[in-house]
């Protein structure tokens, strides 16, 4: 007995003694700025306690090494004898991840920013203004970092980790966006509800269609089987339930690498006001139905992108081209202003494309029924018939005196259109009897009235 509580006690000795060393090798891997740094923020554990959970500590590198600033630098400070800068920005990152950077540096994400200088800017700065353009627009597209006179971040402008952010050194983007701070995890970045942050609401609500799609329906039955801390984590290699927005937009397959491109493999955009195919769209097709097949035959692939590419015909040919026409040919002949959003019909038109129209096709590009359906068409349809023609009529009545104006519009431009034939002629009664034969099919004889 005696024996075995020796052994024992000599075995935990042992132990302490290899994981004091393991401690102490670590820490003699760290540098001295870093050690100074940890020693000050100790009164700040859950940074540390990010840090010490990271790759960062792993692989030694510390606080300084991300942080440290030439003196030079628009956003260099003195602090407590080493000069440093509160941002670290894709250009610091680049030091030890430079493909990474590269990637990110052309990306959609790093010019998220540009869009502030389009109408969704003019509608956050003219209709709400600089707070909620400030807490609002700019936490997801990002800010451009002002640094005043001494040194200090403008609070205008700081904190900030928009995806365009535009940094003081001139880089954009920021890498914690995705990786948030001081962990920086791959695991984190790969998950839906990474994206969710700025990819959600009424404007763009992929996360709502990913939810519910079949894949998120997988995603939240498998989360925990995903092994999303794989270091490549390979599609139909490391997991197999489910995608994540990253397996298709990022994400390695046995066929390609990783990428911080997230425009690398879409081939429409499905954003503006009438969707066009992408620079170099076809190869960028063929890159996302790789991914697609990493769970899905052939078969299954052509199919989906076949209905995919009718249905963005569908939303441009019969509803999104028709309304721009008229709206810029109103303009020209100064029936409206040549601003943005003084007149009742630019907000109507800006939903029916930027609310209304982007659900749609995110829907339909997502496996969304719902979305691209009720939320999506249905409403673009129904704002289309009951608001936007009627204020086009409203508009011409309001020049002339009679809506003849908007009649020889829509004669023009929507009329021709077959699908538009049930709003301007009814329907026929071809059409009334195969919707009274469905309803007395499932509720019984007599039931639509």
């Amino acid at each position: 007995m005696k024996k075995r509580f020796v052994l024992q006690g000599l075995m935990i000795f042992v132990l302490c003694l290899f994981l004091a060393g393991v401690s102490l090798a670590m820490t003699d891997r760290l540098s001295p700025e870093t050690q100074e740094c940890l020693d000050c923020h100790a009164e700040m554990p859950g940074i540390v306690s990010q840090w010490e959970d990271s790759a960062h500590w792993n692989a030694g590198v510390g606080c300084y090494e991300c942080h440290k600033a030439d003196n030079g630098d628009a956003d260099a400070m003195d602090h407590n004898g080493f000069t440093i800068a509160i941002i670290v920005s894709p250009r610091d990152c680049g030091q030890c991840h430079p493909k990474e950077t590269a990637e990110q540096e052309d990306s959609h994400h790093a010019k998220a920013g540009d869009i502030l200088n389009t109408q969704d800017g003019i509608l956050g700065q003219t209709i709400g203004g600089e707070p909620a353009v400030a807490v609002g627009c700019r936490q997801c597209h990002g800010s451009i970092v002002k640094v005043n006179d001494d040194g200090s971040l403008d609070t205008n402008t700081w904190p900030n980790t928009g995806i365009g952010r535009v940094n003081p050194d001139g880089s954009k983007g920021t890498c914690s966006a995705c990786h948030t701070r001081h962990r920086f995890s791959k695991e984190q970045a790969r998950k839906p509800e990474t994206c969710g942050k700025c990819h959600l609401g009424p404007d763009h609500p992929q996360k709502e269609v990913y939810e519910e799609s079949k894949h998120g329906i997988l995603y939240r039955a498998f989360e925990d089987e995903l092994n999303m801390d794989k270091p490549k984590w390979v599609a139909g290699q490391d997991y197999y339930d489910a995608p994540t927005c990253a397996t298709c937009h990022m994400s390695a397959t046995t066929n390609q690498p990783v990428t911080h491109d997230v425009g690398t493999r879409l081939a429409w955009d499905l954003r503006a006001p009438v969707s066009k195919r992408t620079v170099g769209w076809e190869q960028k097709l063929e890159d996302m139905q790789d991914v697609c097949s990493a769970c899905h035959g052939s078969p299954f692939v052509e199919g989906f992108y076949k209905q995919l590419d009718s249905f963005v015909a569908l939303y441009n040919d019969k509803f999104a081209i028709p309304a721009k026409e008229i709206r810029e040919y109103l303009m020209e002949q100064e029936v409206i202003s040549k601003g943005n959003f003084d007149d009742k019909i630019d907000w109507i038109y800006w939903e029916l494309w930027h609310h209304e129209g982007r659900r749609a096709r995110h829907g339909a590009a997502m496996s969304g029924p719902d979305y691209a359906w009720w939320h999506g068409i249905y409403d673009v349809a129904k704002h289309t018939y009951f608001k936007w023609i009627p204020e086009l009529k409203e508009v011409a009545i309001k020049k002339d005196g009679n809506d003849k104006f908007a009649q020889a519009m829509l004669d023009k431009y929507f009329k021709p259109i077959e699908g538009h034939t049930c709003y301007f002629e009814g329907m026929s009664k071809d059409m009334i009897d195969v919707v009274r034969k469905g309803f007395e099919d499932r509720y019984g004889k007599g039931s639509l009235k």
